[in-house]
């Protein structure tokens, strides 16, 4: 196997480049002096590796696409849009539509990372808090109360003892959480990223709905490029495939072109997928019976962009308070059997 020698290149650093490269065409300049310029500009970054093969490879054959081909670290689906985009001589049109594309995709990409990490710091504050309140709080006012003679089976004791096994037991409870969590972060980088993904949504109803929305978000954002550039229904289902990441998603779009190819109709086969809002599939014929349907389809993916937003920021809204009501109801709980017990003291002097 050969051995992985760059990084994994970032939707956003994609988008620039198929920006970059839209810019160049656009210019009219010779696609190897607008590759070497490339390959200057990024001389000493994570990617000078790929873009310095890319430039060779422009030098070699004169065609972006078998430069992109022969390189590694480039996704499939912009090789393959590529190679579209030169046979169509609408090149510099097609980096355009995959510029706009793949920002959309960092915008996703960015709102899941929040979807995490904000959680994730919240809860670890949490632990901290509770680990403070055990192992420095609770042992002084356990000092105090033993200075002012409370014996061990005093009911004060009692409390102390069983808000202090409270305390641990929610420490271990979101330790474990978070642990949990880390550890699908870690493996979703890893050649387990599908197993988790099939496991969350498992577990997880709503990141089953989220999901379905950002693979429905991408199918129609690809096919409304793919139908713009000129390719018929099936050839346009064929290739989507190839940007969705969710195996379920591909299996439902193989579906979709195998029931296209029967003859049901194109907004048919996908209302019948399940993929698509019922609303947006009237919408879709409206579009064919105009001949838009490569607009509506691209609103349509705009509007699902902003709903898995929206979706994802209703998921933080949810976790912050419920983080933090359990963060009251501990350190109130804890701070009650180490206050309960004192107070009684201090009425009986």
């Amino acid at each position: 196997m050969k051995k992985k020698t760059h990084k994994d290149i970032s939707a956003a650093e994609l988008s620039s480049f198929c920006g970059q490269a839209a810019l160049i065409l656009e210019a009219g300049l010779p696609l190897y002096d607008g590759m070497e310029i490339l390959a200057r500009t990024d001389s000493t970054g994570d990617h000078a590796l790929m873009y310095q093969t890319l430039c060779e490879g422009v030098a070699r054959t004169g065609s972006l696409y078998e430069a992109l081909r022969g390189s590694e670290g480039w996704p499939a689906y912009l090789v393959g849009m590529t190679g579209i985009g030169e046979r169509s001589g609408r090149l510099d049109q097609v980096m355009r539509e995959m510029e706009r594309s793949y920002a959309r995709e960092e915008r996703i990409r960015s709102s899941l990372r929040d979807a995490v990490t904000y959680p994730l710091s919240l809860g670890a504050l949490l632990l901290l808090i509770i680990l403070v309140m055990l192992l420095r709080v609770v042992p002084v006012f356990r000092h105090v109360l033993e200075s002012m003679g409370l014996g061990a089976g005093d009911n004060g004791v009692f409390l102390m003892n069983a808000g202090t096994v409270l305390g641990w037991v929610v420490l271990c409870a979101v330790g474990l959480m978070l642990a949990g969590t880390l550890l699908a972060v870690l493996l979703m980088r890893t050649t387990y990223r599908e197993r988790i993904r099939l496991g969350l949504r498992r577990l997880f109803p709503p990141l089953r709905h989220l999901y379905r929305k950002i693979s429905a978000c991408r199918l129609a954002d690809a096919l409304s490029m793919l139908l713009r550039s000129g390719f018929q229904a099936d050839e346009a289902l064929k290739m989507a495939g190839n940007v969705l990441d969710d195996p379920d998603a591909s299996r439902l779009v193989d579906q979709i072109r195998r029931s296209v190819e029967e003859g049901t109709g194109y907004a048919d086969a996908l209302s019948e997928s399940g993929l698509f809002d019922e609303l947006d599939v009237r919408m879709l014929r409206m579009g064919i019976a105009a001949g838009r349907e490569d607009q509506v389809l691209s609103r349509i993916a705009g509007e699902y962009e902003e709903q898995i937003e929206s979706e994802i920021s209703r998921l933080i809204g949810v976790t912050e308070p419920a983080l933090v009501a359990l963060l009251c109801l501990v350190v109130g709980a804890v701070l009650l059997s180490v206050m309960l017990p004192m107070a009684g003291i201090l009425s009986g002097m």
